[in-house]
């Protein structure tokens, strides 16, 4: 016993020794790392009173740094709800309140190192409700030769309910319907608006219904119909150009005639005066009269839009025999290239094509930094000219041959 105690000291200071290997060897095997947890951790919202309501924004997510050893850090990238940010309402009432966020980490053992937001404002109010009558209103109007009958709406009450605050400005309800240009019968759902004393419409309340139907019967008026417009064209656009698209606005017109049978004995489609196309090349946008029947009037205004979309034709061209130019060759080298010349396939306008020429297109091998060989290349086609696409170029691959030229050896001659 004496020994032991007279010994006490040696053998703790071994202990403490051996812990700390101990712990060096787990350290250095699996060390600790600190990191931003990689993941959108969601403020999950506990414990609200149902009479309350959050009346101000929060953040979505929370931004948390950790420190844990490597096989943790590896099971928290990839566990799902690994970490957890929790805002607890529990017993609070209405009013403005101070509230932590409180972070849980499933695995062990981690360090919170850094958070973002640790703490969040919330403002909870009590929720309160209230019923208005909807005014209901009309805007606009039916088309030209039409008019409206009577709505007839579904409903004229709505329930609305949020905080309390929010529940005490709202002054009326309403639901407009808009009939402007309207040709047909009206069979919609309205959405419903809460408005307060300033005419302003109210946000963030729910309503019970949040729309109302309404129907609203539209007739047409005697006298009056509706009918297609046809553009009359005469003449041609010039060679090599086509016409892509000719449209009218407003395509259907209202006509007028005191004389109901005037406008019943259309054909349903009134001419515009004729639009001379003759060798165009441009669109064109111009504004046309149309040819209607005596005693019968255009509603609105007298002339309509026409649009003609004119584009070229576009066409492809073969150039045969085309020459090919050497770039980029070394001084005291000379090039030949097999074969001499090629085909090219050029796409265009027809216009264009038409009076293209071969001068018009370039065609190059590019030899620099080579010596003296044969090569496999790739000629370069050049459009000069902006609208010309080169598709094709035949062969694709031509030989070239570079090397040194001979000098001509001089035979002296003698005279007799």
């Amino acid at each position: 016993m004496r020994w032991f105690a007279a010994n006490i000291r040696t053998f703790l200071l071994a202990l403490v020794l051996g812990i700390a290997v101990w712990v060096s060897a787990v350290s250095a095997a699996n060390p600790n790392e600190v990191h931003a947890y990689p993941k959108p951790i969601p403020i999950e919202i506990i414990g609200r009173d149902s009479s309350l309501i959050l009346t101000n924004k929060i953040p979505e997510n929370l931004d948390v740094s950790i420190r844990a050893p490597q096989s943790v850090w590896e099971l928290l990238t990839t566990q799902d709800n690994a970490v957890r940010a929790i805002l607890d309402l529990t017993g609070l009432s209405a009013g403005e309140h101070r509230v932590p966020v409180q972070i849980q980490v499933s695995l062990r053992p981690t360090q919170i190192v850094l958070a973002n937001p640790t703490s969040i404002t919330v403002n909870l109010e009590s929720i309160a409700s209230h019923t208005l009558t909807v005014n209901h209103s009309l805007s606009g109007q039916p088309a030209a030769g039409y008019q409206a009958g009577d709505a007839v709406w579904a409903s004229d009450q709505v329930s609305i309910s949020g905080p309390e605050s929010l529940v005490k400005q709202a002054a009326h309800a309403r639901a407009v319907v808009n009939l402007d240009g309207a040709r047909e019968n009206i069979d919609q759902s309205v959405d419903i608006e809460v408005i307060n004393s300033d005419g302003d419409v109210l946000r963030g309340l729910t309503l019970t219904p949040d729309s109302v139907r309404v129907r609203v019967p539209i007739q047409k008026q005697g006298g009056f119909r509706d009918v297609a417009v046809k553009v009359v064209v005469q003449g041609q656009q010039a060679p090599g150009y086509r016409i892509e698209n000719i449209s009218v606005f407003p395509p259907v017109i209202t006509v007028f005639s005191s004389d109901p049978t005037l406008v019943n004995s259309l054909r349903g489609v009134v001419e515009t005066h004729p639009l001379d196309l003759q060798d165009a090349k441009e669109d064109i946008s111009t504004r046309l009269s149309l040819n209607l029947p005596e005693n019968v009037t255009l509603v609105g205004a007298q002339t309509v839009q026409v649009q003609v979309s004119i584009t070229p034709i576009q066409t492809s061209l073969t150039l045969l025999n085309q020459s090919i130019k050497v770039t980029g060759l070394a001084e005291g080298l000379s090039a030949q290239t097999f074969p001499q010349t090629v085909d090219v396939i050029v796409s265009g306008p027809l216009p264009v094509l038409e009076v293209l020429e071969s001068q018009n297109i370039e065609i190059t091998v590019n030899v620099t930094g080579l010596g003296v060989g044969t090569y496999q290349l790739k000629p370069d086609v050049q459009a000069l000219i902006g609208s010309v696409l080169v598709e094709s170029i035949l062969p694709g691959t031509v030989e070239v041959v570079l090397s040194i030229p001979s000098t001509p050896t001089i035979t002296p001659t003698v005279n007799p």
